[in-house]
């Protein structure tokens, strides 16, 4: 059963994805991208609620709520944070398998981790890897698993 609490966690951990593999995009602002990865969480959490047009209903709400939330978390980490988890995720692209890489902002209080758990090639031979990142916001853990494939120009994209 889906409910608003794991309905907001599932948008929790698309912004904290977004965010903390952003270093592997280029443009956008840390509140567009919780924005946007909020939005399609929730619009994936509530197409699972109701059926027929209020499926319809479900999946618009979803992702709108999952927008401003997503927004919110996004606007919550200043650009030091960024700057930190950013630097920890590119140390991550080329860590060890398990190897936790960790952030801290001392002057914001925030602080994460990434940890590269598995690699392997895509179906079109990109070498990619799944991390898990932990990001935590007021000393609450927001957790969240993701995927990245280094592009022929050596930069990464996040896939997933």
């Amino acid at each position: 059963m889906i409910t608003s609490k794991s309905i907001a966690r599932s948008i929790a951990i698309a912004t904290i994805s977004a965010l903390a593999l952003s270093a592997c995009q280029t443009g956008g602002t840390k509140q567009t991208v919780g924005g946007l990865g909020g939005a399609v969480l929730g619009g994936l959490a509530g197409s699972q609620i109701g059926g027929g047009s209020g499926r319809l209903w479900a999946t618009g709400a979803g992702a709108v709520l999952g927008a401003l939330l997503g927004s919110n978390i996004g606007a919550s980490l200043d650009k030091a944070d960024q700057m930190y988890a950013e630097q920890a995720a590119d140390s991550a692209h080329t860590a060890p398998v398990g190897e936790t890489i960790s952030w801290n902002n001392p002057d914001s209080g925030h602080h994460g981790t990434v940890t590269p758990v598995r690699d392997g090639t895509s179906a079109n031979g990109r070498y990619c890897r799944e991390y898990r990142n932990t990001v935590y916001i007021g000393d609450q853990p927001q957790e969240a698993v993701g995927t990245a494939c280094r592009n022929p120009d050596g930069t990464w994209q996040v896939v997933n």
